[in-house]
Parts: structure tokens; C-alpha cells; sequence
């Protein structure tokens, strides 16, 4: 630094006005104020979970106590868990959840791409009346009684595939993944295409492999979407035993269906207490979402913004 370039600092220091702050920086109580609003934003979406697991966890006297509602248990009991694992209604539920959400979503899944595959491939058979039937269906959605009807004529009704194929194709799903998979490359498929590989080498080996971040957030839709639905097994599932958990969840924790020893299999006719019980199957039906979220959120922004943007 030159001595007239230190001259100039010096003066432009004791120039400056007192008190002047940066311009990108923002004003002390705007801060505040957004810190305090983002504290309440929290609290309202981590203090009414918090509530649950804790009530689920506290023992008949607290419950009493506080009015159905604990937010924090001075004693920790893990009978509500016992009893619903006990091989009752909610043990069997739970399993035909977790059947079908890993079933349908594989099912989903690999139906979605190759839908997805084929019509983003300029110039094949039947590419145009297909991608205008899929974006028509966005608009146009069947009804409750001809959709039931067409499950019925399947023989679908009582079947845990009533479950599952009814949404194993959803068009937005389709759009993101077609978006995405046009966005591939070209000289990749055409240079396999020359070396022999048919379509569905190219699509198994090729396209699915560079595809890696969008099917996990497309999976990751699928399955919540099949571990959260309900209303396809209160209209097609007559058989309480082939009840899905948010079915069981609807009837004992919604409706506020009283649960017996005989529904969670218990040797025992004293039992935890209601409300204890009820916000354990809500612990249940939201902890496997909640741990395989933060596996595939790192894929959201390059899945889902990649797909949207080059469609």
C-alpha cells in the first residue's frame, strides 16, 4: 500500500459519520423480531409433538393430573408400547402398512420411470397421445363411485392390491421424472443403442443409474403417500384384519374408539390408560417417516428442482 493510498483511508475514516452502519446488513430489531418469530414458529411445530410422545410415556396419575395432556412426564413408562406390541390390532396393522408401503412404492416407483421413459423419448410410438392423456388426467380426476366400481369388476375388493394399484401412477410424479430423464444426455443412450442395448437395457442400466437423486425424492413421495392413506382401505378393505395402521389410527385415536385387552392381544384386562395408548399409535404412525426423511432430504433441491426447471 502506497503512502497516498494510506493518506486516503485515513482521511475517509475520520470523515465517516458516527453510528453508520453496513448497508447489507439489517436493522438490530428486524433481527429480533425475526428471531423471536422463528422461535414461535418452532415451538408451535415442536411443542404439540413433543406433548404426544411424552403422554404416550407418562403413567395414569400424570395423565390425570394434567388433564389427558403431559408435556413433560416426571416418570417414564413404556406400558402403552407393550401393549400395543403385543401382537393385538395394532402389531398386525403395523405390518400391512409396512408391506404395502414397500410394495407399493417399488410397484409405483418402476411403473412412474418407465411411463416416465417413454415418453420422454422424442419420436417414439404413441409418445404424444400418451404425454396429453397423462397431463389431462392433472385436470380430470375419476369419482368415488366409478373408481370404486372399476376395483369391484377387478375383483380388488378385500385385496391388499385394492391398496396399491389404484395409486401406483400419480402424473405429477410422471412429469418430474420425464423432466429429469430428458435432461439426460442424449449421446449416452444413442452410443448404447449402437453397441446392441435395447430400450430396456438402456432404461436399466443407463438412465435409472443417473437417476439416483430424483427416484429417491419420487420414492420418498410414493411412500409416504402409502403409509399415510386411509381412505382406500375404509372403502375397499372390509375385513378388520387387513386394516392398515392409519385405518386403526382413525378408528381408536379419531373416533375415539375405546381399545380392549381382546384388540391388542393383551393377557391382562388392566391396561394402560386410554389416552396413553392412543398417543402411542400416533408415535408409531409418524417415527418411520420421520427417520427416513433426513436420509433422502440432501436429494430434494437436485431431484425436485432439476425435474421442474428443464421440463
Amino acid at each position: 500500500m502506497t503512502a497516498d493510498q494510506a493518506t486516503a483511508q485515513d482521511r475517509a475514516r475520520r470523515t465517516a459519520k458516527p453510528g453508520r452502519r453496513r448497508l447489507d446488513a439489517p436493522p438490530l430489531g428486524f433481527r429480533i423480531l425475526k428471531g423471536i418469530l422463528l422461535t414461535v414458529i418452532c415451538a408451535a411445530v415442536v411443542l404439540p409433538f413433543l406433548g404426544i410422545v411424552s403422554t404416550s410415556l407418562a403413567t395414569r396419575e400424570q395423565i390425570t393430573a394434567a388433564g389427558g395432556f403431559v408435556l413433560f412426564p416426571t416418570e417414564i413408562n413404556f406400558s402403552s408400547y407393550a401393549s400395543i406390541f403385543a401382537g393385538g390390532v395394532v402389531s398386525r396393522a403395523m405390518g400391512v402398512s409396512i408391506g404395502i408401503t414397500v410394495v407399493g412404492t417399488a410397484v409405483a416407483l418402476f411403473a412412474s420411470s418407465l411411463l416416465a421413459y417413454a415418453v420422454s423419448r422424442q419420436g417414439s410410438f404413441g409418445q404424444k397421445p400418451i404425454l396429453m392423456l397423462i397431463l389431462l388426467s392433472l385436470l380430470f380426476t375419476p369419482g368415488l363411485i366409478p373408481s370404486y366400481l372399476l376395483v369391484k369388476e377387478l375383483g380388488l375388493l378385500d385385496s391388499y392390491l385394492a391398496l396399491i394399484l389404484p395409486t401406483a401412477l400419480s402424473a405429477f410424479n410422471v412429469i418430474v421424472l420425464r423432466a429429469f430423464f430428458m435432461g439426460i444426455p442424449g449421446e449416452l443412450t444413442d452410443s448404447a443403442r449402437i453397441d446392441g442395448a435395447g430400450h430396456l437395457t438402456v432404461f436399466l442400466r443407463i438412465v435409472l443409474p443417473l437417476s439416483k437423486a430424483v427416484l429417491a425424492v419420487i420414492g420418498l413421495f410414493y411412500a409416504v403417500g402409502y403409509w399415510n392413506a386411509f381412505f382406500n382401505a375404509l372403502i375397499y378393505i372390509n375385513d378388520p384384519g387387513k386394516w392398515p395402521l392409519q385405518l386403526v389410527l382413525r378408528t381408536y385415536v379419531v373416533n375415539n374408539t375405546e381399545i380392549g385387552a381382546a384388540d391388542l392381544g393383551a393377557a391382562s384386562e388392566v391396561l394402560p390408560p386410554q389416552r396413553s395408548i392412543q398417543m402411542a399409535i400416533l408415535v408409531v404412525t409418524m417415527v418411520p417417516i420421520l427417520l427416513v426423511y433426513p436420509f433422502l432430504q440432501r436429494h430434494f433441491a437436485k431431484g425436485v428442482l432439476t425435474g421442474a426447471v428443464k421440463g
